[in-house]
């Protein structure tokens, strides 16, 4: 696939990036594209390795090697190198629903499978795959399918994040009458107000929602199921129900002073910036929420990234990031051999531009906070500070990273960030379905299923198999639609 030589001729070329000055002065998307011929020149460098991990998807080690969606990567990258484009798009599709999303968000697991990456650059399949898709939208390409005939049968799917969205895609697709219910005011879960605009612009979610609106798909916002409608009804009126909801309980810090006013959850934080932006066609940023003000991000993960980057652009006066793990190394170990996810450090767009702008990485690793402190006005001013070291807990065997006695150190903090990420599904929607869950307050399912324990009640995406990547939520909504497809009608052709 692609040029046979190409990975020996061309070095790894990815598109521009608009320098940090430039791009923290606004919330658009900072990430630019190659001409057509260039990117080209890119998909040739893809090598025939033989045996393509980049589209396995399968876990290693506990970690996903290659693409979930099993997206046959060589073959795109073959027609884009080829300069077919339609045909490329049309490849794509046979196993992506959004690529216009992964594209942007994704970390490229692929990549980092890729053959050629074992002793060079990763040939560029994300930005491959961008190209590709864009060219679709360019040229009037991208069609949602309005079935011919209708089943009958319908469907209702809770969440209109990217599992949700895959699930109603299919199911509408062949033929089922699908409506999807979304508790936030506008279409589009996390994708909408978990992913800063300038990472994701939500243009680019409208597109896509309004052609599977032509195509049929009914989209109920500003509805809360489990409080404005409830599972019984649904399950009077739907012949089946998709929980997409997310796992959207985040995990909380315990710590003297948590009531201090100051400390928010990071999805909190950044579903408001983007909503003020949303609202006010980006004419109101709200620089209120962080200008000024020293910001401490507990989290080192995607959505503490975010909100440096976020807090950058609202003009903070400093942001750290905390790491409870020691710091990664800066290439792969012996006990990580690729095709394994590589456990290395990676510096993402908000630490550069944190690099830029305070002249320094905001991540400082083995720490947490130890107490919050408040002023007289019940504010918050300072935060506590404590190293950890991994100790071996004698009971389980498991090693825990427990606070070192005599590191505290005290710093100003007018704004806390809890980005450590979610535990698990929201207790009033599995209640109220009454669902059995999992020891992490997943919905429970057998092994590679998504049927529920309740009759005609399946699950989805994070409330499923908890948080996780959006190109692993996109493959289990369309792995739970050809369930419930088949469910209904005795038979899948999806």
């Amino acid at each position: 696939m692609g040029k046979t030589s190409g990975f020996l001729e061309y070095e790894r070329e990815d598109g521009r990036v608009r320098p940090e000055s430039e791009r923290v002065m606004d919330f658009r998307e900072f990430h630019e594209r190659l001409e057509l011929a260039d990117q080209s020149r890119q998909a040739a460098r893809c090598m025939d390795c033989g045996v393509p991990f980049c589209q396995a998807g399968v876990m290693i080690a506990g970690m996903a090697s290659g693409c979930p969606l099993h997206n046959l990567v060589p073959e795109v990258n073959d027609l884009v190198y080829r300069g077919r484009m339609e045909e490329a798009y049309r490849r794509l599709s046979v196993t992506h629903s959004f690529p216009e999303f992964t594209s942007r968000v994704c970390p490229a697991l692929c990549e980092a499978a890729c053959a050629c990456g074992l002793h060079d650059a990763p040939v560029s399949t994300k930005e491959n795959e961008k190209a590709v898709i864009e060219y679709a939208y360019e040229h009037d390409l991208v069609k949602e399918e309005v079935p011919a005939v209708r089943t009958g049968k319908k469907v209702a799917v809770i969440g209109s994040g990217p599992s949700g969205l895959a699930a109603a895609q299919l199911l509408n697709r062949r033929g089922h009458e699908v409506t999807v219910y979304e508790r936030r005011d506008r279409v589009g879960g996390l994708l909408r107000y978990g992913i800063p605009n300038m990472k994701l612009d939500k243009s680019v979610i409208d597109r896509r929602v309004h052609l599977m609106e032509e195509a049929g798909v009914r989209f109920v916002v500003n509805t809360d199921v489990g409080k404005d409608i409830t599972a019984a009804e649904l399950n009077k009126e739907y012949d089946s129900v998709i929980l997409c909801c997310g796992a959207s309980n985040p995990r909380n810090i315990i710590a003297p002073g948590r009531d201090a006013k100051g400390i928010r959850f990071a999805v909190d934080f950044l579903s408001e910036v983007t909503k003020k932006l949303l609202d006010s066609e980006f004419k109101d940023v709200p620089y209120e929420l962080a200008k000024d003000k020293d910001v401490i991000i507990i989290g080192g993960g995607d959505t503490g990234n975010d909100c440096a980057g976020t807090c950058i652009r609202l003009g903070a006066k400093s942001v750290t990031q905390l790491e409870m793990m020691p710091e990664p190394p800066k290439e792969r170990t012996l006990s990580n051999p690729w095709p394994e996810w590589p456990k290395v450090l990676k510096v993402d767009y908000g630490q550069e531009e944190s690099i830029w702008k305070f002249g320094h990485d905001p991540r400082v690793y083995q720490t947490t906070v130890k107490e919050f402190v408040k002023d007289k006005k019940g504010n918050l001013k300072e935060v506590v500070l404590v190293s950890l070291e991994a100790k071996k807990d004698e009971k389980t065997g498991r090693m825990n990273m427990v606070p070192v006695e005599g590191t505290e150190k005290t710093v100003p903090a007018q704004l806390v960030l809890i980005a450590a990420g979610f535990l698990g599904s929201e207790k009033y929607v599995t209640d109220d379905f009454g669902v059995e869950l999992d020891g992490r307050t997943n919905i429970k399912t057998e092994p590679g299923k998504h049927a529920s324990s309740k009759e005609q009640v399946y699950a989805a995406g994070d409330v499923h198999r908890g948080q996780s990547l959006v190109v692993w939520a996109i493959a289990e909504g369309r792995a739970a639609a050809r369930e419930v497809d088949e469910a209904l009608m005795g038979y899948t052709n999806l």
